[in-house]
């Protein structure tokens, strides 16, 4: 029993294990997101426009893992942390669709079918994660979202700059505070596992994304089987 004492104290808190999976799996760390798609010359427009696009394919909709969350959360102070960041959100998403109405079409991309199809499994996959009944899930997920747009954020104001739209101030809650958010709710409930889960979900879904994106990067350039 002991052993078992010890074991549990070794593991590391909920906080240190979020950051870790955000250093290991978060858009920052992501080569495309994190500089590929600021140096490709004339061919930033396309890629900063298609990247905006398949965001907001992806969160773009109405209710999101944010939002879901929130539904599932009673009042407390994980509650609060969810009500700023479903709020934070919807700024961040109205913001991020004036870009896509200013960056034009979607560019033309070979294989569009596939990445339509794709981009549809991502957002199923987030909806699942959402509605998920194990509890802490749905808040793992939104967790790692306000954590990783920080990272995506780069790209939506790079897009902006680009395309002629006024950038705007972040709106989601602070590392700070989302970190807080965290040990609250570990602290109410032993869910860390299943925030774990779904934090990790959640990235490996963006990952998908921006593996998506380069591909169809390197599509438009000819390079590729």
């Amino acid at each position: 029993m002991a052993y078992v004492h010890e074991q549990e104290a070794a593991r590391p808190g909920a906080v240190e294990t979020v950051g870790a999976l955000l250093q290991a799996e978060g858009a920052k760390g992501h080569p495309y997101i994190a500089s590929q798609i600021f140096a490709r010359g004339r061919e930033a427009s396309r890629d900063l426009a298609d990247a905006v696009h398949l965001l907001s394919s992806l969160h773009g909709g109405g209710a999101g893992v944010i939002d879901q969350a929130r539904g599932r959360t009673a009042a407390g102070p994980v509650r609060g942390w969810l009500d700023a960041a479903t709020e934070g959100f919807a700024a961040e998403r109205a913001y991020l669709m004036r870009v896509v109405v200013a960056a034009g079409p979607l560019p033309s991309t070979p294989g569009q079918a596939r990445c339509e199809a794709a981009v549809a499994g991502q957002r199923h996959a987030l909806d699942m994660l959402g509605r998920s009944d194990r509890a802490g899930c749905a808040l793992g997920a939104a967790v790692a979202l306000v954590l990783d747009w920080r990272a995506i954020r780069t790209v939506v104001d790079a897009a902006a700059q680009r395309f002629g739209v006024a950038l705007v101030p972040p709106a989601l809650p602070s590392p700070r505070r989302t970190m807080a958010a965290v040990a609250d709710a570990v602290a109410e409930a032993p869910v860390d596992r299943a925030m774990m889960f779904g934090a990790q979900q959640l990235l490996i879904q963006h990952r998908g994304l921006w593996g998506l994106l380069e591909a169809r990067a390197e599509a438009r350039n000819g390079v590729g089987p």
